[in-house]
């Protein structure tokens, strides 16, 4: 009888058992690897809300620009120039035909010199109410850029261009797919050299993209399209952008932008905390390599978001 009742236990074990691996088998299953239309979903949902959150955030910004090699000819330069710039850079919301979000980048010292006209500039680029909408974003553009090194006129070098592709109502202009390669394309030679900012875990998915519909989101100043192509590196579980890269090619130059975002634990967000940048010339052979990193994230000021949303004309 006991040995009876003992052959009863064994059988309720092994009953028990098999429905514990029936269970396990069921997450399994239910756990399956996501699409990847389910991961560009995520991503979309991500930097929607990404970008809702950032537009009230200001951080300051140090960009080194190094132009190491020039072309050749009559007139050209031979010693490397460097520029070491401090700024506070401001997410301003755009709108109408333009681009949504541009990124506004307030120059406040310049090798180490405060920028003398910058409260008479900031002045004026805040006080023209009565210019165009599409006016006030050029000045945006115009004055984020005016201490760029060299002679690419650009306006991408900030760091948030390349997440405007992720945008759910942007990503029917793009080709997506999920590639091995890892390493990003800006990344200096020397692994040494390369940063810890631009390392991402296993689990993170590597997406490429490339830009197939016209025009194009980005352009030359005389229109010309560019279409853009590259990667960007999310968590396929959240869509959360751990890294982007942007290669924009032109007939003169090739521009290659990388960023890198972690987490900013007193926002309680991902924020972008390092940039790299290099600039090509496909004609004259000349070189540009650019390097920001980023801080001092704060919530802007009640009239900060005023000037703001008056100079985004909304």
């Amino acid at each position: 009888m006991a040995g009876s009742g003992n052959h009863g236990l064994v059988g309720v074990a092994g009953r028990w058992l098999l429905v514990g691996i029936g269970a396990l088998f069921v997450c399994a299953v239910q756990a399956k690897e996501p699409t990847l239309a389910d991961v560009l979903g995520r991503a979309g949902t991500y930097v929607a809300e990404f970008e809702r959150q950032l537009s009230g955030i200001a951080a300051e910004e140090r960009y080194v620009q190094e132009v190491s090699r020039f072309g050749r000819g009559p007139g050209r330069l031979v010693v490397p120039m460097q520029l070491d710039l401090r700024s506070e850079l401001f997410l301003v919301r755009g709108g109408g035909s333009g681009p949504r979000w541009i990124q506004f980048r307030d120059v406040f010292e310049a090798d180490g010199q405060p920028v003398r006209d910058r409260s008479e500039r900031l002045s004026s680029l805040f006080a023209d109410a009565g210019a165009s909408h599409d006016d006030q974003i050029r000045r945006i553009l115009d004055e984020s850029s005016r201490y760029n090194l060299g002679d690419v006129e650009r306006t991408i070098n900030v760091p948030l261009v390349a997440l405007q592709f992720l945008e759910s109502g942007n990503q029917w202009r793009f080709h997506f797919k999920r590639v091995a390669e890892r390493t990003p394309a800006a990344k200096p030679a020397g692994a040494a050299s390369s940063g810890a900012a631009f390392r991402v875990s296993i689990e993170m998915w590597t997406i490429q993209y490339q830009e197939r519909e016209t025009p194009t989101i980005i352009r030359t100043p005389t229109g010309q399209t560019i279409a853009s192509r590259g990667r960007f590196w999310i968590d396929p579980t959240t869509g959360q952008v751990l890294m982007s890269e942007l290669l924009a090619e032109s007939r003169g130059v090739r521009a290659t932008i990388d960023v890198s975002f972690q987490s900013e634990p007193l926002l309680g967000m991902l924020v972008p905390i390092e940039m790299r940048e290099l600039y090509e010339g496909r004609r004259d052979g000349s070189l540009m390599r650019g390097h920001a990193t980023y801080g001092g994230f704060r919530t802007v000021t009640p009239a900060e978001r005023r000037q703001l949303t008056r100079l985004s004309g909304r």
